[in-house]
């Protein structure tokens, strides 16, 4: 068990409820902080009866829709003059095209949904990140509150769950959880990357068969030229022999 953990219990069991949802709101603004082992600990106190387990899901929940919307905000605010600020000025337009801006923010506005609610349960490592993103690239905020809040509903439930019902053996499960988030997401990485080459792959034979296509029209077309200009030839030739 790391240091920062143990001190993270010994709060959680001096101040209570507090402890945890002040703990919980500053992981989800973003701050690296094992919230899932922190969860799990906490729902394997409340199968001992040191805490009820309806309150434990109401304060993490509340705790974790708070901070990520505070990292929506700060990205919403500060992030989004930030790339404002990229897309006009001229240094740094040599660097990021501003339509790489204006490609980005469309792309996360119709793609980054499942980011988002991936990230509050599956991927919680990622969520902060995902909060200012989704803040800088002016993601509806209607669309963020009903995913993350969806997501989030998961993402308390889950690991107090587990640690209520396999109780002392919580670690054991929060190394599980560990590394089956680690395996999803090199999957995920993976399978992206294949996409993409096969994406790129059907690009390029698109281009080489509009090429193969430009070149034959344009031999056909040389073809027609050269025996236009060879009929013409022959029809001077044939219009200048002299009379018997």
């Amino acid at each position: 068990m790391s240091n920062l953990l143990s001190l993270l219990l010994t709060l959680l069991q001096n101040y209570g409820y507090l402890a945890l949802w002040i703990t919980v709101y500053v992981a989800a603004v973003g701050i690296p902080i094992p919230i899932t082992l922190l969860l799990l600990a906490a729902g394997a106190f409340a199968a001992l009866g040191d805490f009820n387990l309806v309150l434990l899901f109401i304060i993490s929940f509340s705790a974790l829709v708070c901070g990520d919307n505070t990292g929506y905000w700060i990205g919403r605010i500060w992030g989004s003059k930030v790339l404002n600020r990229i897309e006009r000025s001229k240094r740094w337009n040599r660097l990021i095209p501003p339509q790489r801006i204006v490609q980005s923010r469309q792309y996360f506005r119709y793609r980054g949904g499942w980011a988002i609610f991936l990230s509050r349960f599956l991927f919680s490592a990622l969520g902060g990140i995902i909060n200012l993103l989704s803040g800088s690239e002016l993601y509806p905020y209607r669309y963020f509150l009903l995913l993350d809040t969806s997501g989030e509903a998961l993402g308390a439930i889950i690991p107090l769950s587990l640690g209520y019902i396999f109780g002392a053996s919580w670690e054991a499960v929060g190394d599980v959880l560990g590394y089956s988030s680690f395996l999803l997401l090199s999957l995920l990485i993976v399978i992206l990357l294949v996409m993409r080459l096969i994406k790129n792959a059907r690009s390029l034979k698109r281009a080489n068969a509009t090429l193969i296509r430009q070149k034959g029209a344009a031999a056909n077309d040389l073809e027609e030229l050269s025996m236009s200009a060879t009929a013409e030839i022959s029809t001077r030739s044939s219009g200048n022999l002299p009379l018997l």
